[in-house]
């Protein structure tokens, strides 16, 4: 038996019994109506002990916490290393510590929710599971259903990074290319998997996928407690959501005393969450680049180098935001070009090859400094959320020109 107590209505509060509802509210059309997934507090807390006596060696160490009723699919998601990092802190001018999502099996923080996700699919009969991506969470779906043996079938904007085409392709997946927006490849999926009995793993509308997303908050409360501030890029706003659920819970539950404030980071072409959340906080420090306006047209989204955050109708933007506030936390907009400067920062000081929109978060710590939201010196946790051996294009712009040389030397750099 799992923990989960009920599934509750973001939207009405009406709360269901598990093996009544599948994805959303029937009270609301679409997906307005996102369930939360709650749990018996009581049950957790009678095997906490056991959860947390041992190495964190993947996200299933707690899956006495999560809502698997056994024979959970393994492929090694989670149990990623936090590096201390000192030249980024120095290069910042806070205390730096980079969670290292790239090491996870397809190379990004999306194997948690399908982990999750295909361990349900697979426990409830179904033969085939489907999402929408901008490409991570493509890849980890395939790969999890590849692991699972189950079929796949996947829904991305026709102009996806071909490196992450590729990838859920290499994991035997159907890849469909959609003429027309991340938001289009979504409501395509979510109608064609209705018609057709798949499982939809859209975390937007399926509520176990961020689930497994909340481990991520699990491993931070055990190896962070006295963080300040976790930074995070925000796409659909799922992530981060499932983030502070996992801190919040292990706060209530008496594994740490407190919990940290989130930053959430959006690329200027993509700015949405940040939008609503300056629309709800009244005294929000939240600020587009160098203070000024949100740049012409970011509301309809799809205009970053940040693919993996390029959303213009984030369907998770409620959660994101309530997660913001609850937790003291602010917002910021940073554009392309702080992006990339961050991506070759993250790598020359530290080592980490993230894409672009894990850059985005190290680009946001850096305007959050120099505006004053975060002090100097601050402890603060970094989320490299996805690897940039994706989007290499991408990191091209960010890096020196290879030097031609002869096999006589002839071209050497006197000043190397």
């Amino acid at each position: 038996m799992t923990p989960v107590e009920a599934l509750a209505c973001e939207r009405c509060g009406r709360r269901y019994a598990p093996a009544d509802v599948e994805y959303t509210c029937p009270e609301h059309d679409g997906v307005a109506g996102i369930l939360d997934v709650r749990y018996d507090y009581d049950a957790l807390s009678d095997v906490l002990a056991g959860v947390l006596d041992g190495p964190t060696e993947d996200l299933w160490t707690y899956e006495p916490l999560l809502p698997v009723d056994g024979d959970p699919v393994r492929l090694g998601a989670g149990g990623t290393d936090l590096l201390d990092a000192p030249a980024l802190g120095d290069a910042l001018g806070v205390d730096a510590l980079v969670k290292n999502e790239t090491t996870n099996p397809t190379g990004s923080n999306k194997d948690r929710g399908s982990a999750v996700a295909v361990s349900r699919a697979r426990q409830q009969g179904h033969d085939t599971v489907a999402c929408a991506s901008t490409g991570n969470a493509a890849a980890s779906l395939a790969g999890y259903a590849a692991r699972a043996g189950l079929d796949c079938r996947i829904f991305v904007p026709a102009d996806l990074p071909e490196a992450k085409a590729v990838q859920p392709r290499l994991y035997g997946a159907t890849v469909l290319g959609v003429d027309g927006t991340y938001a289009d490849a979504y409501e395509l999926c979510r109608e064609v998997s209705a018609e057709r009995g798949w499982y939809n793993r859209n975390a937007a509308m399926n509520p176990y996928a961020v689930e497994g997303k909340r481990t991520l908050g699990f491993e931070l409360a055990e190896e962070a407690p006295d963080a300040d501030w976790v930074a995070m890029p925000m796409g659909n706003g799922c992530s981060l959501a499932g983030v502070w659920k996992g801190l919040r819970e292990f706060e209530r539950l008496g594994v740490v005393d407190d919990t940290p404030r989130l930053l959430g980071v959006q690329a200027e072409g993509a700015t949405a969450i940040y939008d609503r959340f300056v629309a709800e906080s009244d005294d929000s420090d939240a600020a587009a680049p160098d203070g000024g306006a949100v740049a012409d047209g970011a509301l309809d989204g799809e205009d970053t180098t940040a693919d993996s955050i390029d959303v213009g109708v984030p369907h998770n933007a409620g959660k994101a935001c309530r997660a913001l506030a609850e937790s003291g936390g602010d917002a910021v907009v940073v554009s392309d070009e702080a992006i990339l400067d961050a991506q070759r920062l993250l790598g020359e000081c530290e080592g980490v090859f993230a894409e672009p929109a894990s850059a985005a978060a190290v680009a946001g710590v850096r305007a959050a400094v120099e505006r004053g939201t975060v002090a100097p010196g601050e402890r603060v946790v970094t989320v490299a959320t996805g690897t940039g051996l994706k989007d290499s294009a991408s990191a091209r712009e960010a890096v020196d020109d290879v030097i031609s040389v002869d096999a006589a030397g002839q071209g050497l750099p006197e000043d190397l």
